[in-house]
């Protein structure tokens, strides 16, 4: 297995796929990354040469923000529109949806596993 950026990258897919498998890289910037190197997309990453795979994590290194540093910058990020107190970062807060999305049937990923609310008992005469 490569490794690049701290990732272990599959051997048995091509190229253009297995960058796929780092934090903020996906297929435009893994085909962008391969074309500046000079490695075609569909060469597997078990093809590739010593000096191919330095090319790669050069580039992924000096062009891209990926792993922890994108991580900690979304949650900055994210944390920066709670403090603010804008329309997102309190949906954020309150752990609903944030673009828009209904709330009334759909959702259950953002706000979790159903809490019952049970009913009110009928009083008896």
């Amino acid at each position: 297995m490569a490794r690049i950026s701290g990732v272990d990258i599959p051997d048995n897919k091509r190229g253009e796929v297995s960058l796929t498998y780092i934090y903020g890289i996906g297929r435009n910037s893994a085909q962008s990354i391969l074309t500046k190197a000079g490695v075609s997309w569909d060469k597997k990453v078990s093809e590739w040469n010593d000096e191919e795979a330095n090319a790669i994590r050069a580039i992924i290194g000096s062009e891209h923000k990926t792993e922890g540093a994108l991580k900690s910058e979304v949650q900055l990020s994210i944390k920066r529109l709670m403090d603010i107190g804008c329309y997102r970062g309190l949906r954020h807060r309150k752990g609903l949806p944030v673009r828009g999305q209904r709330t009334k049937n759909n959702c259950r990923t953002r706000k979790g596993k159903r809490k019952t609310v049970a009913n009110k008992k009928k009083a008896t005469k």
